[in-house]
């Protein structure tokens, strides 16, 4: 039997309580050497739901993993035609005010870097440099094969020409591109092959059941080394790809600040969990510290 990933997780009864105290924050960004790992938290302003929250996607929505991925045609054929249409909508997206404030404390020389365990680019659309994508993007395409990477606008466009009239309604777009189909409506969806060798196009990032490449977390872990703390912006930290760097930070002696509305699996390690929405919560610290955020932002 094949075994699924961790989703999910109950949170412990002696966990500590969420505060609305924002001065933590506000001290370690003053201080500077923050390294920010943000999860699927940040971007709900944005239009894209989280995974874990009350009405996340995984309340209706279980994620495709790697094994499916690669066990047969029609899973994939599910995927695909699942995540073209997420795919209209997710390009959509505009960075929200949390975006905004995270590139603005980089701009200010108050971040050690940023990793973030989201596919959709909204960081870099804000003004972020150097952004770490801890479980790739949704911007590029690689052949399992020929290892090739391509950009995903040129698969779209593939995929547009060989599904004409492909216009579903979907009842949900997820974290990861994917919308929400009925079998039916995905239909006889055409999947395209790499135009090298043939072989089977895989979204680069890294699917539920997937390692994250070993060099990226060893890069992830020196910036941890590095940072004078860590802020963890709306990531429930359940999967061990995030929890790792806090519990990282957290042997070492490094602050761990997180701002997530519910209880994380990190808790237990940080200094204090804010129980804000992430937006107004950044916005409103930036302001404290008298740094502008909407300068110098990009379209995305």
């Amino acid at each position: 039997m094949r075994m699924r990933p961790t989703v999910s997780w109950t949170p412990a009864k002696d966990l500590p309580p969420g505060t609305t105290d924002l001065e933590p924050v506000a001290e370690a960004l003053s201080a500077g050497g923050v390294l920010v790992l943000s999860g699927a938290g940040l971007s709900t302003e944005s239009g894209i739901p989280d995974y874990r929250s009350e009405g996340g996607s995984l309340s209706r929505h279980t994620p495709m993993t790697y094994q499916d991925f690669t066990a047969g045609p029609r899973a994939r054929r599910r995927y695909w035609a699942r995540s073209h249409l997420g795919w209209r909508t997710f390009g959509r997206a505009r960075p929200n005010a949390g975006h905004r404030a995270v590139a603005a404390f980089g701009r200010h020389g108050l971040l050690s870097g940023v990793i973030t365990q989201n596919v959709d680019g909204l960081h870099q659309a804000a003004g972020s440099a150097g952004v770490v994508e801890l479980h790739g993007s949704l911007d590029r395409v690689v052949c399992l094969s020929c290892g090739v990477f391509s950009p995903r606008r040129e698969l779209a466009g593939r995929l547009e020409e060989a599904n004409v009239g492909f216009e579903p309604v979907a009842a949900g777009i997820n974290p990861d591109g994917d919308a929400d189909l009925t079998d039916e409506q995905v239909g006889d969806f055409r999947v395209m092959p790499c135009t090298i060798c043939g072989g089977i196009l895989k979204p680069d990032v890294v699917f539920f059941g997937e390692a994250v490449p070993p060099q990226r977390v060893e890069h992830c872990r020196g910036l941890v080394r590095e940072a004078a703390s860590l802020l963890v912006l709306g990531s429930s930290l359940t999967v061990m790809s995030g929890l790792r760097f806090v519990r990282q930070a957290a042997q070492a002696g490094k602050p761990v600040l997180i701002i997530n509305q519910d209880p994380t699996r990190g808790d237990q390690h940080a200094l204090t969990r804010i129980a804000l929405p992430l937006g107004t919560t950044l916005t409103t610290v930036a302001d404290r510290l008298d740094i502008p955020v909407d300068d110098q932002t990009t379209a995305a």
